[in-house]
């Protein structure tokens, strides 16, 4: 009787287009390809994740200049769909932005923070108080495409589960021009202090 054949390696079949990886090593159940310090991509053909999964990604954030990174467990940036497992440590700033034509979904699986949703203008219209399903918080949301957004991190670390539909094309992306860039660091800090005080007024 022959057996049918282990597939080890989801790319050994399918070819992962025009992402050049650099690095592939192992963490946890979850086989990974380094595609920067920040952003690594599933290299299995099912993606299992589990604690030591998550732990290691929690590490992996810890050593990275602006404390984040990613699990991209879509194949490639032309997928139709994408999934994407994101660890934030709590200093983290994530300017605010927009995506053309693209819905977003959100569901933390560790830590608390606000969303934060803005007008044009940057007037806050809506704060989404979130958490992990334990905290009694929302811990799920689901956005239309064009709404500046942010998170407010209140938790050492956030973990959570984002999809958004693909591909993905930086230009789709707008960063708000009244938001202070990540590199204006005084300012950054400033325009966070902001937001908080406004948070706890609304």
């Amino acid at each position: 009787m022959n057996l049918p054949v282990k597939v080890e390696n989801f790319y050994q079949f399918f070819p992962i287009g025009e992402i050049q990886f650099k690095q592939l090593y192992r963490d946890g159940n979850v086989k990974t390809s380094k595609y920067n310090d920040e952003v690594l991509f599933s290299n299995n053909y099912i993606v299992e994740v589990d604690s030591l999964d998550i732990e290691n990604l929690k590490e992996k954030a810890s050593q990275n200049q602006r404390k984040r990174i990613r699990l991209c467990t879509h194949l490639d940036h032309d997928d139709r769909i994408h999934e994407m497992l994101i660890v934030h440590e709590k200093s983290c700033y994530v300017r605010p932005h927009k995506h053309i034509g693209k819905i977003e979904s959100f569901h933390i699986i560790e830590g608390q923070a606000d969303v934060i949703l803005f007008d044009e203008d940057g007037n806050i219209k809506k704060v989404i108080s979130m958490g992990d399903y334990s905290t009694g918080l929302k811990f799920y949301y689901r956005m239309p495409p064009n709404n500046y957004h942010t998170l407010l991190i209140k938790s050492d670390v956030l973990i959570f589960h984002e999809v958004t539909n693909g591909p993905f094309r930086s230009e789709d992306t707008i960063f708000a021009k009244w938001a202070p860039e990540e590199t204006e660091g005084d300012a950054v800090i400033q325009y966070l202090d902001i937001l908080k005080k406004s948070t706890m007024i609304i």
